[in-house]
């Protein structure tokens, strides 16, 4: 796996054009944790601790931001997918719009965390969902 760690603004900005943007969205997280936590001042713990540092002090981002943490849990294994894959955690995340988890993004306060999830991870998968009618 390659490391994928942040939002990239591209991605974002298509995804605008694909999005009701009046419809809460879903936020899928695929989680791979680094080992060791790699934080530039050499703060040393694990990547599962310094994610645990992260998502405390997010989630009250989360919740500013009117979403909610809809489900957290450990990945036991792959069912169908590439060999070569492999996560630690899902994190299913709920805004009540894209708009609304893009200013949290943004927020100087949720950058400032956020370097606590750059230190955690070796890798991640973030997939934007939405129900639509059909």
């Amino acid at each position: 796996m390659t490391g994928s760690i942040h939002p990239r603004p591209e991605n974002l900005a298509a995804l605008a054009d694909t999005v009701d943007a009046c419809q809460a969205i879903v936020m899928i997280n695929l989680l791979k944790f680094r080992v060791h936590a790699d934080y530039p001042d050499g703060t040393r713990c694990s990547g599962r601790e310094a994610y645990a540092t992260y998502a405390q002090q997010a989630y009250k981002k989360v919740r500013e931001a009117g979403g909610e943490v809809l489900y957290s849990g450990t990945v036991h294994g792959a069912v169908i997918a590439p060999p070569d894959e492999d996560w630690d955690a899902v994190i299913l995340v709920r805004y009540p719009t894209l708009e609304a988890f893009r200013t949290m993004i943004d927020n100087a306060d949720y950058q400032r965390i956020a370097r606590h999830r750059t230190a955690a991870l070796a890798d991640s998968r973030l997939l934007l969902s939405q129900v639509t009618d059909e």
